[in-house]
C-alpha cells in the first residue's frame, strides 16, 4: 500500500529537477499527479519518464490564464485536490547596484506573486485535510551575495505558511515550506560554472551536492499522513549548509 493511495497531487514545475523526482515518487506511492512547465518538449519527457497516472498541462505559474487552466484541467479530470507542491521557481544572480526592474518583476512574479495565486486558485478544489507545501531555498537563511532578490522571493513564503495555516485550520490544511539547498539539477547545470558548484559544495559539511530524489523524500513526508503533526514550518534540506 502506498502512502498516496488514492490521492491526487498537482506539482507546479514538475516537469524537471527534485519537483520532477517527487513527481515520480508520488506517482509510485499511488497518487495521480498533475505537472505543470512552460516548455512542451520538457513536460512531454517529464510524462513519458514518469510513465504513468500523470496529467501534464502546459504553462507558466507567473501567469493567472495559465494557472486557471491547470486547475480546470484538475476539476474536469479529478474534481478535486489532496495534495499542492507549489515549486515553480527561478532565481538569477544580480549583486545591489546592478538591480533592475526586470529582474526584481520577473523574480517576485514568479516566487512570490505566483505561488501566492497557485494556492489561492486550487482552495476551491481543495479536500479537507489536505497539505500545501512550497518550494522555498536556503539561500533566504545564508545571505548569499548576487542572491538578495530571490532569497527575498523566498522569504515570503514562511510569511504565507503562518498566515495560511491559521486561516485553513478550520478545514485541518496543513501548510509547510520545504527549503532545499544546493541540489544538483539541469538548472544548476545551466546556472552555475564548476568553480561556483565547487565554492557552494565547500559550504555543505557532506562535501557534495545533494540529489534531487533526497529531496523527493521529504516531499513525500510532507504530502502524506507521516506529517499529519507537521504545520507552518520551514523544513530545511541542505546537507546542514544554513546550520553553520
Amino acid at each position: 500500500m502506498g502512502k498516496l493511495d488514492g490521492k491526487v497531487a498537482v506539482i507546479t514545475g514538475g516537469t524537471s529537477g527534485l519537483a520532477l523526482a517527487g513527481a515520480k515518487l508520488f506517482v509510485e506511492e499511488g497518487a495521480h499527479v498533475f505537472i505543470s512547465g512552460r516548455r512542451k518538449e520538457t513536460l512531454d519527457d517529464a510524462i513519458e519518464l514518469i510513465g504513468r497516472n500523470v496529467t501534464g498541462v502546459q504553462g507558466d505559474a507567473a501567469d493567472l490564464d495559465d494557472l486557471d487552466r491547470l486547475f480546470d484541467t484538475v476539476r474536469r479530470e479529478k474534481g478535486a485536490i489532496d495534495v499542492l507542491w507549489a515549486s515553480a521557481g527561478m532565481g538569477e544572480q544580480r549583486k545591489l547596484g546592478e538591480i533592475t526592474e526586470e529582474h526584481f518583476d520577473a523574480t517576485f512574479g514568479l516566487n512570490a506573486r505566483g505561488t501566492l495565486f497557485t494556492v489561492q486558485k486550487a482552495l476551491p478544489l481543495f479536500n479537507d485535510g489536505g497539505s500545501i507545501f512550497m518550494t522555498g531555498s536556503n539561500a533566504s537563511l545564508k545571505g548569499y551575495p548576487e542572491w538578495s532578490v530571490y532569497a527575498a522571493s523566498k522569504a515570503v513564503q514562511q510569511a504565507y505558511a503562518r498566515v495560511w495555516l491559521s486561516e485553513l485550520k478550520d478545514r485541518r490544511i496543513r501548510v509547510n515550506v520545504l527549503t532545499p539547498g544546493q541540489v544538483a539539477t539541469p538548472k544548476q547545470e545551466e546556472l552555475f560554472d564548476e568553480a561556483t558548484k565547487r565554492q557552494f559544495e565547500s559550504l555543505i559539511p557532506r562535501g557534495t551536492m545533494g540529489h534531487p530524489e533526497e529531496i523527493a523524500t521529504v516531499a513525500l513526508f510532507l504530502a502524506s499522513d507521516d506529517s499529519s503533526y507537521v504545520n507552518g514550518m520551514e523544513l530545511t534540506v541542505d546537507g546542514g549548509t544554513a546550520a553553520i
